[in-house]
């Protein structure tokens, strides 16, 4: 994230904490759909997305005073947003195995038809990160996808260090494995 956009979340941040309504009202709409977003990553659901989005909103307005540092405002935002989705996951998580068992035969079907033998690497490599733990894919997007830093990865998904670095690695690994057996069935 640039660092002017940053700055300026500081700053709206501490305009909400000495009362200011318009300053919430912009950093509301600064961040919902990166919340949104976020939220949408982990249950693939856009209207489920949005409701944890606007559940984590509540959360994050009403911790907002009590937040030391503006400058981490984004990360706590996400750890919020994430940790909800997770908690969804959670509860959700034998009607999603059953779906996603579902999806996953569809797409197989869906991928020979649509694709054939032509397969490029963007495909190869969605498919093999879909192969990987659901702990290994949430890092490996923080990480690559929305750039944030193994210590933030940290505080966000809240495991320690260690495990985010060993998370990154494995999943690196695996992938590199898997794409290998798929280089050679070509």
């Amino acid at each position: 994230m640039e660092k002017t956009h940053k700055v300026f979340d500081s700053f709206l941040v501490l305009q909400c904490q000495s009362g200011n309504k318009k300053a919430m009202t912009l950093l509301v709409k600064r961040w919902h759909a990166r919340l949104c977003k976020q939220a949408y990553w982990y249950t693939h659901d856009l209207e489920v997305s949005k409701d944890i989005a606007q559940d984590s909103w509540n959360k994050i307005l009403l911790k907002i005073g009590s937040l030391k540092d503006p400058n981490s405002f984004g990360s706590r935002a996400l750890t919020i947003v994430t940790r909800n989705a997770i908690s969804w996951l959670r509860k959700q998580k034998k009607k999603l195995e059953h779906q996603n068992a579902f999806q996953d035969q569809y797409d197989s079907v869906t991928m020979v038809d649509t694709i054939g033998s032509n397969e490029n690497e963007a495909v190869l490599l969605k498919n093999a990160i879909k192969k990987l733990s659901n702990d290994q894919q949430i890092v490996l997007n923080l990480f690559y996808v929305e750039e944030y830093s193994i210590k933030q990865i940290s505080e966000i998904v809240n495991v320690s260090l260690g495990t985010v670095k060993s998370r990154l690695f494995t999943a690196r690994e695996k992938l590199k494995i898997i794409l290998k057996n798929k280089n050679h069935e070509k």
